[in-house]
């Protein structure tokens, strides 16, 4: 005689909890996996826009669009290192501080040629903003880089007075053979700033 085995009523329904679980855990990895590549197109398709060396209102409306973001991400890139015109000479940028006892003192910012590889991958950074340092259409920054060289070199009895900002190049000349030459090096001071106690605050 075969016995009637009932499960309890609303049990066939309910499907068990690890497969409900799994399905929660299935569907947070595909919403991951969504977020990343829409993350990844985002950043190639901005990049791409950014970077690409046409001028056209397409490129110039995304580039707008996204710049707020290159800007303070660090991502904006352009191609003037190597068009239209690659650049023509060698240049760093030192400063000359000038103590209020007559001393001075050189400092310069890290120069990517002159440092081990470790540093040059945390210093970088430096060669862009002094890229930017050096160029008169930038002449806003000349300010605050000179409150900073103080602040820097603030470390001896007598006060800082003034920073020079002294501009370095070695123009890049083409031989006779093809191949490439720099010339003799040369230094100008093209900003100097009178500092004041508030400015070594």
């Amino acid at each position: 005689m075969q016995q009637d085995r009932r499960l309890p009523a609303g049990s066939m329904s309910r499907p068990p909890a690890n497969r409900l679980r799994s399905v929660a855990r299935a569907g947070g990895r595909a919403l991951q996996h969504l977020v990343i590549n829409a993350f990844l197109l985002f950043h190639l398709l901005a990049i791409t826009c950014w970077a690409i060396p046409f001028a056209n209102p397409l490129t110039a409306l995304s580039r707008s669009a996204v710049r707020p973001y290159f800007l303070w991400a660090g991502l904006f890139q352009s191609w003037d290192m190597f068009s239209p015109l690659p650049k023509s000479s060698n240049i760093y940028v030192e400063a000359i501080v000038l103590y209020e006892d007559g001393n001075t003192r050189n400092w310069a910012f890290p120069r990517m040629e002159l440092l081990n590889l470790k540093d040059r991958y945390f210093k970088e950074r430096y060669r862009k903003f002094v890229e930017n340092l050096n160029d008169d259409a930038h002449a806003e920054l000349w300010p605050d880089a000179a409150r900073f060289i103080a602040r820097v070199n603030n470390n001896r009895p007598a006060r800082v007075k003034v920073v020079f900002l002294v501009r370095h190049w070695s123009a890049i000349v083409l031989r006779g053979d093809g191949s490439y030459d720099g010339a003799p090096w040369d230094a100008h001071i093209f900003y100097a700033h009178t500092i004041s106690a508030r400015d070594l605050e």
